[in-house]
């Protein structure tokens, strides 16, 4: 009962934007990542100001590219009519340039819109887990010129035990990217999901922040198991709301892949992905299986898409196509 994965588990070809994730999950949830992780900045944030100025590009000091800022966020002091910025970026990998990159978009952004800019790096690499300082100075023999701070969520340093009782979405989501034993993997994906499943968000955030959880859990195939087994001990409501969203998942996979053109058209579609899905659940399925699937018209690869988080064995799925 996992959902689809943005990287193709079977073939392993595709490549994780996590930029484009982080950015989308961030904004989605942008006063829960404020709440949960700069609280500080929570207590004098005018959270009815927000305003989203993240679309413009900027051509990159260090290679010459075109960069798009992660978040760039406009917004108000309580009780104040003073605006300031938040500017966030998340970083996947711990390249040494990442100090003198946050300030240059530090000074562009001040210098662009005269307001004065709250810098955030979110690293969510998962080493080195030594702790990141979030500063970068320019220094000569007689002075220091420069001492530019940034606020730093490093998230590989903070403990997902601390979060199990959270009522914030987006803490919850990301208790999968904190420091996390190799044994204790598959418990933080179950608790991930439950809290997510629990807070009863609308059904395109939950399938946002489960996305986010599944693409980033990095369990085995037999800790996936082991999931599965611990999702059929969920109340009913919260085992119909997952098989809710996973299925909307599937179905949303499909049409994405068809938009993008990987896909001839929505019976060969609806086939790649219902047959990604059963290797996934099973590891592997009979060849006649794979055969049944493609001589299924829509309207029964549509059911069968609906019914393939009910099969608990590849029996059950044989059944299925028998009735």
């Amino acid at each position: 009962m996992t959902l689809e994965k943005n990287n193709d588990e079977i073939e392993k070809k595709e490549t994780i934007n996590h930029d484009a994730i982080f950015k989308e999950l961030l904004k989605t949830f942008f006063i829960e990542f404020i709440e949960a992780f700069v609280p500080d900045v929570d207590k004098y944030l005018d959270k009815d100001s927000i305003e989203f100025l993240d679309k413009e590009a900027f051509t990159s000091p260090f290679d010459g590219s075109k960069y798009a800022c992660d978040l760039l966020v406009k917004a108000k002091f309580k009780f104040e009519d003073v605006y300031f910025l938040i500017h966030i970026d998340n970083q996947n990998d711990s390249r040494a340039v990442f100090p003198s990159r946050m300030f240059w978009y530090f000074a562009l952004f001040h210098q662009k819109h005269k307001l004065p800019v709250y810098p955030i790096a979110v690293l969510s690499f998962d080493s080195p887990k030594k702790e990141h300082e979030g500063v970068y100075t320019v220094n000569f023999p007689d002075r220091e010129v420069l001492k530019f701070n940034y606020r730093v969520v490093q998230l590989n340093r903070f403990n997902w035990k601390d979060y199990l009782k959270t009522d914030n979405p987006l803490a919850a989501a990301m208790m999968v990217k904190m420091g996390i034993a190799a044994e204790d993997r598959v418990r933080v994906k179950v608790e991930c999901t439950k809290i997510i499943l629990g807070l009863k968000l609308n059904p395109n955030k939950s399938q946002l922040l489960l996305n986010f959880v599944e693409t980033y859990s990095k369990l085995t195939q037999e800790q996936e198991k082991e999931f599965e087994t611990e999702l059929q001990h969920l109340n009913l409501s919260l085992k119909e709301e997952f098989m809710e969203v996973a299925n909307r998942w599937v179905l949303k996979g499909i049409e994405q892949g068809i938009e993008q053109g990987e896909l001839k058209g929505k019976k060969e579609g609806e086939q790649k992905v219902i047959l990604k899905q059963l290797h996934k659940r099973f590891g592997s399925v009979p060849a006649e299986v794979e055969e049944s699937v493609k001589k299924l018209e829509l309207d029964g690869l549509e059911s069968l898409a609906e019914a393939i988080f009910d099969f608990n064995s590849v029996d059950d799925l044989l059944a299925w196509f028998k009735r």
